[in-house]
C-alpha cells in the first residue's frame, strides 16, 4: 500500500511540473528589447490634438493607441540564427493593432526558425495625433527598415535578407512598404535602402479601389472621401514593378471581411511584372485564419527555405 501511494505521489508530482512546463512553454521567448523608433527624438508628423477617449472594454492583446511608435525584438536561440530578419505589422483596420496574436505569436514562430524577428508598434491613422494621418503608419515601417539595416551588425544580420511580414490592413502596411520604398516620407540623408528583401502577406488588404478594398481600412487611412488619385496611389496592386520584392501570399477563399481578390489581384500584378510570386488559397478559414490554423507557416517556411532566406 505505501509502494502504491508513493508511485501515485510521484506520478502526481511529475504532471505537476509537466502541467507547469506546458503552461509556461509560450513565455519561454520573451522580447529581449523594445525599442523607441526614433530613439527619444519627436516623433516626425506628430501633432498634439485632441484624443478619442479609448474603449471601456479593450480585448487583451489589443493595442488601441500608438502615441511612441516600437519595435520588439525577438532573438533566435543562441546558435541558430541564420542572419535573416522580418519586421512583423499586425492588423487590425487601421483602427486596433492585433498585437498579441498576430505581432508577437509570429516573432516567435519565425524566432524559432533562427530569424530575428521586430514587432512594429506602428502609429494608427488619427487626425489627432499626425498633421498627415495618410503617411503615418508608412513613415514609422520606412524608420523600422532603416533602422534594422543599419543595426545588421548589432544584431548579426545579413543586409541583403531584411523582410517584411503583415497581416490584414498590416499586410496593405507591409506591401506599400514593399511598392512605395523609392519615395522615403521619413529623413534618410544615408541614403539606406528602404526596400525589403521579401514580403510576406497574410489576408491582405491590398487596394484601395471601390470594388475591392476594405472599406474600413480604406476609411481610417484616407479619409471618408479620398480622391481617385490617393486611392489609385495606395492600391498596391497597381504600384508593383519588376523591383517589387519576392512575395509569398495567403488568404482564405471564403474570407467575408477581406476579400481574397486583393490578394489574386496583387499575385496578378506580381506575375505580370516577372516578380517571384506564390501564394496559397485556403478554401475555407474566414479572415483571422490563422488563430484556427497553427500550421499555416508550414508552406510559408518552405518557401523561405527554398528561397534561402533561412539558410545561414
Amino acid at each position: 500500500m505505501g509502494k502504491s501511494f508513493g508511485s501515485t505521489a510521484m506520478f502526481l508530482k511529475w504532471a505537476g511540473i509537466l502541467m507547469l512546463v506546458t503552461i509556461l512553454m509560450p513565455f519561454q521567448l520573451l522580447a529581449q528589447d523594445t525599442l523607441d523608433l526614433y530613439g527619444g527624438k519627436p516623433v516626425p508628423n506628430a501633432r498634439q490634438g485632441k484624443l478619442a477617449a479609448l474603449p471601456t472594454k479593450q480585448a487583451p492583446g489589443m493595442v488601441y493607441r500608438v502615441i511612441r511608435p516600437s519595435l520588439e525584438v525577438y532573438l533566435p536561440a543562441e546558435g541558430t540564427a541564420n542572419g535573416t530578419a522580418v519586421i512583423v505589422c499586425p492588423g487590425g483596420s487601421y483602427k486596433v493593432l492585433t498585437y498579441a496574436g498576430e505581432g508577437v505569436a509570429t516573432a516567435k514562430a519565425f524566432a524559432k526558425r533562427g530569424v530575428t524577428a521586430f514587432v512594429l508598434k506602428y502609429r494608427l491613422p488619427d487626425d489627432a495625433i499626425s498633421s498627415d494621418k495618410t503617411i503615418a503608419p508608412l513613415q514609422d515601417a520606412q524608420r523600422a527598415i532603416k533602422i534594422v539595416r543599419e543595426g545588421a551588425d548589432k544584431w548579426r544580420l545579413d543586409t541583403h535578407k531584411i523582410g517584411v511580414v503583415g497581416f490584414s490592413a498590416g499586410g496593405h502596411l507591409a506591401s506599400t512598404l514593399a511598392t512605395h520604398y523609392r519615395q522615403p516620407v521619413i529623413e534618410n540623408s544615408n541614403n539606406t535602402s528602404l526596400r525589403p528583401d521579401f514580403l510576406v502577406v497574410v489576408y491582405p488588404v491590398i487596394s484601395m479601389q471601390d470594388s475591392l478594398t476594405h472599406a474600413d481600412s480604406r476609411r481610417n487611412l484616407l479619409g471618408n472621401n479620398p480622391t481617385e488619385e490617393m486611392k489609385k496611389l495606395y492600391s498596391n496592386e497597381l504600384q508593383v514593378d519588376v523591383q517589387t520584392p519576392p512575395t509569398y501570399i495567403t488568404h482564405a477563399a471564403d474570407d467575408r471581411l477581406v476579400d481574397v481578390d486583393n490578394s489574386i489581384r496583387f499575385f496578378e500584378s506580381l506575375r505580370h511584372h516577372q516578380v517571384p510570386v506564390e501564394m496559397h488559397i485556403y478554401p475555407k478559414g474566414g479572415h483571422g485564419f490563422i488563430f484556427g490554423m497553427p500550421d499555416w507557416t508550414t508552406p510559408l517556411f518552405t518557401w523561405m527555405q527554398k528561397a534561402n532566406w533561412l539558410s545561414k
